[in-house]
Order: C-alpha cells, then structure tokens, then sequence
C-alpha cells in the first residue's frame, strides 16, 4: 500500500471494513469453517489484532524522511528497494508500537474464540464461572487474563526495544 496508490485504494477500504464487523459475529462464523480446535481461536485473535499491526506500520512507512525519498529518486533506486532498504527500517518504531498494541488485543480475541465453542481454556471458564454465578472463579479468571497480558505485553515490548536499538 505504501508503494501504491491502486493498492492502497482497495486494501485500505477493505482492512477498515473488516474492523467495522462485530468480532462476536464473526466467532461462530469461523467456528463453523474451522472447527472448535485452535485455528478458529489463533484467526479470531489475529481478525482482533492485524488491523492495529497493519495500521501503524502502514503510518511508519508512509512517514519515511523525505530527504531519505527524495535521495533514492535522484539516484534512480527502483520502488522495491527503497521500501526494503529506507520504508521499512524507517517504520520499525511505528511497527513496534502496533505490536506493543497486539499483545494487548491477542488474549482478548482468544477469549472471544473460546466464548463461541471451546471445552476448556480461560474464556470456557469465565462462561463456566459466569453460568454458575461464581463471582470468585470469575475474578480469578480475569486476574489470570490480567497477568498474562502483562507479562506478553512486556515480552513483546522487550523484543521491540531491541528490534528498535538494533535498526539505530
């Protein structure tokens, strides 16, 4: 898309449309086409987490230095090599923070996936728990799903850092 503006006339609109379409509807959706097992959860999580991903990166490269563009113009450098070699090191830092942002959506859209048709895993508990009226399975639950997104914000944001300090 950032090559492109053709591209990034149909991608665009089609990217922005699937975020306009309710996660819980589509779950039983992908349920059906992909069984209980785990594609139809990894899918739902990833329905929840690409657009951010796609978005910042997207900003990233578009926001490459227009010294850097206009040195690759002058030097006849062809589209494809200036994305590698100049776009995308310079939008790393804005692909990190997508990522940084995914780690916080992922366990939520695997929730969701396990809401619809799953027999075990945290989002089956919390229906459990929520059928029962157990109030102190239900806390435990979320505290559980508190800490490991924690814990996978903070592993994914130690990677970016490094990706970061790597590509400077």
């Amino acid at each position: 898309m950032a090559v492109s503006p053709a591209a990034r006339s149909l991608i665009r609109p089609a990217l922005v449309l699937t975020q306009a379409l309710p996660v819980f509807a589509l779950a039983p959706i992908l349920t059906l086409w992909l069984g209980y097992g785990l594609w139809s959860k990894v899918l739902m999580a990833v329905l929840i987490i690409y657009f951010p991903v796609a978005s910042a990166f997207f900003d990233g490269l578009m926001r490459t230095p227009a010294g850097w563009l206009d040195l690759a113009r002058v030097m006849g450098a062809p589209k494809a090599r200036v994305l590698w070699h100049m776009r995308v090191p310079a939008a790393i830092p804005s692909l990190a923070s997508g990522l940084r942002l995914a780690a916080v959506y992922a366990p939520i859209g695997a929730i969701i996936g396990e809401w619809v048709g799953a027999s075990q895993g945290l989002g089956y508990l919390m229906l459990l728990a929520n059928g029962r009226a157990k109030i102190d399975l239900m806390f435990a639950a979320l505290i559980v799903l508190a800490a490991m997104t924690l814990i996978l914000h903070r592993a994914v944001g130690w990677a970016c850092d490094r990706a970061v300090a790597r590509m400077g």
